[in-house]
């Protein structure tokens, strides 16, 4: 299933994104699609059930603003990253990593749009303010 949008380009933007597309022989909303696909990470099936940040209560929103991975999840986190580094990393391992790292980053996005909104509503004063 396919949605058809209009969107609104900056001019450098479109013409980077169409000389792209003649250097490669295709169309430019093919190319549109292809960076969009690959721009947006996977999103776990629990990330796309939780509330929208803006619809939740200010002392939801504050403990969201300490959200951490839990300590199990950071230390494996970081084993599976040395190994990583050190290129020694198994199949299941990296398949494991790729979970961690998903799980890492949705509650960092999850924890950002949590102090966003804390300050917004006047919860919290601004970083660096």
């Amino acid at each position: 299933m396919s949605n058809q949008i209009t969107i609104t380009l900056p001019d450098d933007v479109y013409q980077k994104a169409e000389h792209f597309a003649r250097l490669a022989n295709r169309d430019l909303a093919s190319v549109l699609v292809d960076t969009i696909q690959v721009s947006i990470p996977l999103i776990s099936r629990e990330a796309t059930n939780y509330e929208p940040v803006s619809a939740l209560s200010d002392q939801q929103v504050l403990a969201l603003t300490e959200l951490q991975i839990e300590s199990e999840e950071d230390i494996r986190l970081s084993e599976l990253l040395d190994k990583q580094q050190a290129g020694i990393v198994t199949e299941s391992e990296h398949s494991e990593l790729q979970t961690l790292m998903q799980i890492y980053q949705e509650g960092l996005l999850r924890k950002a749009t949590a102090l966003s909104e804390a300050v917004k509503r006047g919860l919290i004063k601004e970083l660096g303010a």
